[in-house]
């Protein structure tokens, strides 16, 4: 199972954004070098994030991005369903006589552990590893913002 590098942009823009100091914002060129991305890149999950009501963007001469809700309350879940969606990982594609996909134990299997797994990360918020950054990255985020 792989997540696509827009989850892990997005997780990452998303810490990023909850290291800067109360009010300031960060341009999406800076996160970008930050993250070894493209800007351009950057800024189509920047704007899935902005529509998902996690960060804001802010017009101006000191403009970029800021976050819009508490870390306590973002989880890893919120992010990867803002960005991959809902829809389930496996889906059973046998139909015929000898297989009823409506019924499919694989897929029963499969289901129950992709559960398992958005327990997990529905547990665990943006705020667990804000407490974990170290100073340096701390640091270069803020000379960063705006």
């Amino acid at each position: 199972m792989k997540y696509s590098k827009a989850t892990n942009y997005a997780l990452h823009t998303i810490v990023y954004l909850a290291l800067l100091p109360s009010g300031k914002t960060i341009g999406v060129k800076p996160l970008a070098e930050v993250q070894k991305v493209s800007p351009t890149y950057l800024s189509k999950v920047l704007t899935t994030l902005v529509k998902a009501g996690f960060i804001e963007s802010v017009t101006g001469v000191n403009g970029g991005y800021k976050l819009m809700k508490d870390v306590k309350s973002i989880t890893f879940l919120d992010i990867i369903h803002a960005i991959e969606g809902t829809t389930s990982m496996f889906n059973c594609s046998l139909d015929n006589n000898v297989h009823d996909r409506q019924n499919c134990l694989i897929e029963k299997v499969m289901n129950e552990a992709e559960q398992k797994m958005e327990n997990y990360l529905s547990s665990q918020t943006i705020e667990h590893v804000v407490q974990q950054v170290n100073e340096k990255m701390i640091h270069q985020i803020n000379s960063a913002a705006n």
